[in-house]
């Protein structure tokens, strides 16, 4: 019969523990190691009637962004969206994170579907704009819309209004908007606005309703909501 002392025996037991702790640690760092990339299509789908959206920019990110908020003034980024349907300055302001920018406008009753992905749990809100062509700052959108709830296979929906930049006088005058119904002009750098902030729009009157020197007609009118925006997890 062999007899451990009490030497060899803790020995033993110290040894044992560095094993184990050496497991542990290679344990932690294969978990660490693994990323789980959540994917989503978007699809975006024009309601109005004759308001062509110009091509929408859309991004996943954190709780410290936003494309716009309600009662501030607009960034120079979201002026030249809603003024001119430009949306690239406003990926820009955080251009590593997922987005995405339509090819072309989407057309009244036509859609845009793309991709959105992401391995960064943090980037859970989704934002998505475009302009209302035929105004004269008039955007949709989704803002902040959190996505962390939506498990694969779940579509959420959502029904957007119409905003106001606050950065161009809603004059309808010919020259002054970039859509098919004028041709005119699209940013300049010049605000003039009676609030000066965003607000939800009040839609177009037009010259149909007597508006003087509007270059639009009663087809560009709109009502909320102007967007079906559906977003699916993959």
């Amino acid at each position: 019969m062999k007899i451990f002392t009490p030497k060899a025996h803790f020995k033993g037991l110290f040894l044992s523990t560095i094993v184990l702790t050496l497991a542990a640690c290679s344990s932690s760092n294969n978990n660490d190691e693994v990323t789980v990339t959540q994917q989503y299509s978007v699809r975006i789908t024009n309601l109005t009637n004759a308001q062509p959206l110009s091509p929408p920019v859309a991004m996943l990110h954190d709780s410290s962004f936003s494309f716009w908020k309600i009662g501030d003034a607009a960034s120079v980024a979201l002026e030249m969206m809603a003024e001119g349907g430009d949306g690239s300055a406003l990926l820009a302001l955080a251009s590593t994170n997922p987005q995405h920018q339509s090819t072309a406008p989407i057309g009244p009753g036509a859609s845009d579907e793309f991709m959105l992905e992401t391995d960064d749990a943090t980037l859970n809100l989704l934002s998505v704009a475009g302009m209302l062509v035929n105004t004269n700052d008039a955007f949709s959108g989704l803002n902040s819309i959190e996505l962390s709830a939506l498990t694969s296979g779940q579509t959420s929906v959502f029904l957007t209004h119409a905003y106001d930049s606050g950065t161009e006088v809603n004059s309808e005058l010919a020259g002054t908007m970039p859509g098919p119904a004028d041709g005119g002009e699209g940013f300049n750098a010049e605000r003039l606005d009676v609030t000066g902030v965003v607000t939800l729009h009040g839609g177009v009157v037009t010259a149909d309703d007597n508006l003087v020197g509007s270059a639009l007609s009663e087809a560009e009118k709109f009502d909320n909501p102007t967007l079906r925006i559906e977003v699916t997890a993959l």
